[in-house]
């Protein structure tokens, strides 16, 4: 899996000062994207054991409130496979400090079983994630009101009340 960037102080993808991971690969190529250049898989650089140790340093301070995911598109079967590794560190390591997500797919269709992006961790990685951004940006939505979203479409689900 390769990453975009890592945001330290990241303020506009959550509540209060995150730490954010822009990782590569989307399929679903929005118009209007403001990250295009992180559709292809391979941008940026690889996703290592250092990468994972400088997110859990970068979080490991009072005043950040949590983890954003973002990317790119955090479910691409893809980047499942080690980003559930990552999440289950943050949430051992840091348990008091929120998990973001946000994904282009859609919580109820594509990510249950038998869904278009569904795999044998997704249960697992979305267990981790205290909130869920979801649904494809949409140029024609666009709201710049929004809090924490691009377009209209796109909800805000608190997964652990979702879930219960």
């Amino acid at each position: 899996m390769n990453y975009a960037a890592i945001k330290k102080y990241d303020i506009a993808d959550g509540p209060g000062v995150r730490v954010s991971l822009f990782v590569s690969g989307c399929r679903h190529h929005c118009k209007g994207c403001f990250n295009a250049e992180t559709w292809d898989f391979h941008y940026g650089q690889p996703y290592t054991g250092e990468t994972e140790d400088e997110i859990l340093k970068a979080l490991s301070f009072a005043y950040i409130e949590g983890f954003t995911l973002l990317g790119g598109e955090p479910f691409e079967p893809e980047n499942q496979q080690e980003l559930v590794k990552l999440l289950k560190k943050i949430r051992e390591t840091f348990p008091e400090k929120s998990i973001w997500c946000y994904t282009g797919y859609l919580y109820d269709v594509d990510l249950t079983e038998g869904g278009k992006v569904y795999t044998s961790v997704t249960e697992e990685m979305l267990s981790y994630i205290d909130v869920l951004v979801d649904g494809e940006f949409i140029e024609a939505e666009k709201d710049l009101s929004l809090e924490f979203r691009g377009s209209r479409n796109q909800r805000i689900l608190h997964l652990k009340e979702f879930r219960s």
